[in-house]
């Protein structure tokens, strides 16, 4: 059987390595800050000042637009640091684009009328009130930390006058060389230990001050957008969940229902002409009446499954995998189904659906022979895969069946992603947040 195409293991990093990578980026942010903070204060002051002077001509609209552009342009480079510092995803301020066949002036207003403009500008303006002081400050613990620690190799070298007195000396710690060679390997010891702490704060105070004017308005309507989508899609899910039950109700139990009353009805009429026959009348009511519960037993684990609150969802996905029409193959973490390892009802309920749904997939219309499905924890979500090896041509487009599954899954917050060329394999693949 093919197996499902898996993601390499990350490879392994020791604290050692990872804290001093984060050193290294903490510190090239915080450096290199400097300069691009120097040409952000002059531009924005050159800038401001020619807008003032001109403004009186015909001239200062089009040198403040060009002042604006060129703040947001240091300010894309601004973003383009900041996932390095926050180790968060890139966000992009939407800016106001003027519409197709404005004319010149209007084009060039259209940058002063974005609030984004504006703040991009006033970044310039004070980035370097932070910037000036934090790269002060790491400079001069990097050269500490050098210079203490390697201070043993080069104290014979430096220049003793017979006024001088070292640190040591001031201190009262002796003026021979043991107390001198001490004390600042000790401050230079100090000083490396410390530097990755220091190199951190600095780095996330420039990068604070950056994201707050530079992508804070951005994450809010990002996250208020995303917010929309997910009540949107929880609404889409509940509708088609409960449109596919009404239909199922009138296409089943509803009719079974009508036949029990009339079989009843009928019933009643031939107890006195014709026990017998009535008898049988009965007999086929019982019937009816097992049949009906039966499928209302299994409405009501479309609903919500027994065996998914009482014993968790690796025994509800084996229960699934049982039942499948193809042969399925399952891989569920077995600590899923233990108290500790249950994840929240709702994460629940979606992967169980997510392989439902895909599984009723592959048995209608995959023509597959063998189907894996593969359930694993990662760091902060849950990835489901459904493989099979049948003729694809599974998509999300509106009315199939995995449209209401995707609605779902962005009501949770995660994202289904379908793929499945003509010819196979299909591959179903879901990370859930957990």
């Amino acid at each position: 059987m093919t197996a499902v195409p898996l993601a390499a293991p990350p490879t392994p990093t020791t604290p050692a390595s990872g804290l001093a990578r984060q050193l290294l980026r903490d510190s090239g942010y915080v450096l290199f800050g400097l300069p691009l903070a120097l040409v952000g204060f002059v531009l924005a002051v050159t800038g401001v000042s020619l807008t003032a002077g001109l403004l009186v001509t015909t001239l200062g609209l089009p040198v403040l637009a060009g002042t604006l552009y060129a703040a947001r342009l240091l300010a894309d480079l601004e973003r383009f640091r900041l996932p390095a510092v926050l180790r968060q995803p890139r966000v992009r301020p939407t800016y106001l684009a003027p519409v197709r066949g404005a004319g010149y002036w209007r084009r060039l207003l259209t940058p002063i009328r974005d609030p984004q403009s504006w703040l991009d500008l006033l970044h310039a303006f004070i980035k370097l009130l932070v910037t000036l002081p934090t790269f002060v400050v790491l400079v001069a613990w990097w050269a500490l930390a050098i210079a203490g620690t390697l201070y043993l190799s080069y104290d014979w070298a430096l220049p003793r006058g017979p006024g001088n007195q070292d640190l040591s000396q001031l201190l009262g710690m002796g003026d021979g060389a043991d107390a001198r060679i001490g004390l600042n390997t000790a401050i230079g010891l100090f000083c490396l230990l410390s530097l990755p702490l220091v190199a951190r704060g600095c780095a996330r105070l420039q990068a604070g001050l950056a994201r707050l004017l530079l992508t804070g308005v951005a994450e809010m309507r990002h996250r208020i957008s995303t917010l929309e989508e997910q009540k949107r899609a929880a609404a889409s899910a509940e509708a088609s969940a409960l449109r596919r039950l009404e239909r199922d109700i009138h296409d089943g139990p509803q009719q079974r229902l009508v036949r029990l009353a009339m079989d009843l009805s009928r019933a009643r009429q031939q107890l006195a002409a014709d026990p017998e026959a009535a008898r049988q009348t009965l007999d086929e009511a019982v019937t009816q009446t097992r049949e009906t519960l039966d499928e209302l037993r299994a409405l009501s684990r479309g609903i919500a499954p027994p065996i998914l609150v009482d014993r968790g969802l690796p025994s509800a996905l084996a229960a699934l995998a049982a039942r499948a029409l193809v042969p399925t193959e399952l891989q569920v973490e077995d600590d899923l189904g233990t108290p500790a390892g249950r994840l929240d009802p709702a994460v629940e309920t979606t992967a169980y659906f997510v392989v439902a749904e895909a599984l009723t997939n592959v048995a209608k219309h995959s023509a597959a022979t063998t189907c894996r499905v593969l359930v694993t924890r990662r760091v902060g979500r849950l990835d489901i895969t459904v493989w099979d090896d049948g003729v694809g041509g599974a998509h999300l487009a509106k009315g199939h069946g995995l449209t209401g599954v995707a609605d779902r899954v962005l009501a949770t917050g995660g994202t289904l992603d379908v793929t499945s060329p003509v010819g196979g394999p299909t591959v179903v693949h879901a990370e859930l947040p957990r």
